[in-house]
């Protein structure tokens, strides 16, 4: 039974990817699949890149294990702040800008606005450096969800896992991982809600789980957890946990990250009309609210299951693997096509992200000269390959090194990419005042910040050792960089950023339907 579902769905997937082959003959569409998605692929796309085993394994293990129920809090928090308030904010400016300075990626808008390649090329490279370690820690939490159904070993997993969305990413572009991103976002929003069923009854319904978590305590010898209140009794089924504010950076980095990082924001590059936007808006909003809020309302419970789990020994990816493992044979199997999905999502969305910036950011003109679009595409392509081959062997070399929390790997590159580019992008379609020098320093500030928390962590304060809080910090205080460098720098041409605002200005004729006239 679960062999043949896991055949089916690998099947559909590689289908998908060939039968997009038609949208992926040019740049414009291998990248953003002709600028005409619809609002049901844009915004499960936006969903599934989003969520991915680093989620349903690695965070809500991790945080479930830490905060209790109050975990949800994170996962509403990526339903309001990193759906609804994302797709409000940038959304719609996001398309009308980056198709008027004709931009199929991050890098290559940041070139465009400012009119400096030379900030073209640093952000291809923050992106191209941060991306990897987070495309390698998706495969960890598969790979323990594959171990527990099917007793296959760890490479095979990646091994699979990898050939599979090469396939399809490299045939179909876009198109064929956008199509594929709403059959896998359909399989984890059944999935999440079967699973968590389960999981409950198994311990006797909601209202006897709240009961037994209520009655938790924590083991004074169990160094791996700190928190104000983690003495008190019922804290684990408590409104905001034992740890708020360390929960508040949890929050920040998973919601509001999501702004500034590329595989996300390139998504509404892609989407078709006004009409999309706002369905589209709705859409990704209640999909972010079932699967995060529901990861992490699982998380939560964790700890029922504690006589089963060493944090010390395996680490918090260990913890949802363990709450599933007594599921029976069909649903084990919904979990693991449910964690391939989100992963196989995010990792094509990773890989087209990074091949697409390294090609037309970094090596089209800088290196190779008049670069054909044939050319650009089958570039593509090629590092495709390359990027999901070097994903894969970090992930081996994670793990034969023991290197266990997705969360740490996932952190560090959120809070670089997010640390860097969400100030400036974010002012840059808002503010005419932005400039280039606070550009510069927000790249410069995000990535070294996080950097330095990975090297030198013991001399960070207590509060921003944690890669988690360290980029909740560098998202945070790149809003107060930018604008502050921008009124002691010199004002950017005034030309430059007429034209680049004039967008915004165009007349549009529209529907009486749609707006009331004179």
């Amino acid at each position: 039974m679960k062999l043949v579902l896991l055949i089916l769905y690998f099947a559909v997937m590689v289908g998908i990817g060939f039968y997009c082959r038609k949208h992926a003959t040019d740049v414009n569409g291998f990248v953003l699949g002709g600028r005409s998605v619809g609002p049901w692929l844009t915004a499960f796309a936006y969903g599934t890149s989003y969520f991915s085993a680093v989620v349903f394994v690695g965070y809500a293990g991790q945080f479930g294990w830490k905060y209790g129920i109050a975990a949800t809090w994170a996962g509403i928090g990526n339903a309001v702040i990193g759906s609804l308030l994302a797709w409000a904010v940038l959304g719609r400016r996001t398309r009308i800008m980056t198709q008027h300075l004709n931009s199929a990626t991050m890098p290559q808008f940041f070139g465009e606005r400012f009119s400096s390649k030379s900030l073209k090329i640093a952000a291809s490279v923050i992106v191209f450096i941060f991306l990897i370690p987070y495309t390698a820690s998706l495969y960890n939490g598969l790979s323990r969800l594959f171990a527990m159904a099917f007793n296959i070993d760890y490479a095979l997993c990646i091994l699979l896992m990898a050939i599979l969305t090469g396939i399809y990413v490299i045939a179909g572009g876009y198109m064929a991982t956008a199509i594929n991103d709403f059959i896998q976002g359909i399989i984890m929003l059944v999935g999440i809600v079967a699973v968590i069923g389960a999981v409950l009854a198994s311990k006797g319904g909601l209202t006897a789980a709240l009961a037994g978590l209520a009655q938790v305590q924590v083991d004074p010898a169990d160094t791996t957890i700190a928190g104000p209140l983690m003495n008190t009794p019922g804290v684990f089924n408590s409104f905001f946990g034992p740890d708020p504010l360390n929960l508040l950076g949890v929050v920040i980095l998973t919601s509001l990250g999501t702004w500034g990082l590329p595989q996300m924001v390139q998504k509404f590059y892609a989407i078709k009309d006004e009409s999309a936007v706002r369905k589209g808006t709705i859409i990704s909003t209640v999909f972010a609210l079932v699967v995060a809020g529901g990861c992490y309302f699982l998380g939560g419970f964790g700890r029922l299951f504690s006589d089963q789990i060493n944090i010390a020994a395996n680490g918090y990816d260990s913890v949802v693997p363990t709450m599933l493992s007594g599921l029976s044979d069909g649903l084990i199997a919904l979990v693991v096509i449910l964690v391939m999905s989100a992963s196989m999502s995010t990792l094509s969305s990773l890989v087209m992200a990074s091949s697409s910036t390294l090609t037309i950011d970094f090596l089209k003109d800088n290196f190779v000269k008049d670069m054909s679009e044939k050319k650009q595409v089958l570039m593509m392509r090629v590092l495709v390959v390359v990027f999901i081959a070097i994903s894969a062997v970090i992930a081996l070399i994670q793990y034969r090194t023991n290197v266990t929390f997705i969360a740490q790997l996932m952190g560090i590159s959120w809070g670089a990419l997010a640390g860097a580019f969400l100030a400036p992008f974010l002012y840059s379609l808002y503010w005419k005042k932005t400039t280039r020098a606070s550009c510069w320093v927000c790249f410069i500030f995000g990535s070294v910040l996080m950097l330095a928390n990975m090297l030198f962590k013991s001399a960070f304060p207590p509060i921003l050792q944690s890669p988690i809080n360290a980029g909740a910090f560098a998202m945070l205080a790149g809003l107060v960089i930018v604008p502050l460098v921008s009124l002691v720098t010199p004002k950017p041409d005034k030309n430059l950023v007429d034209s680049a605002f004039a967008c915004y200005e165009k007349k549009a004729a529209i529907a009486q339907k749609r707006a009331l006239g004179d």
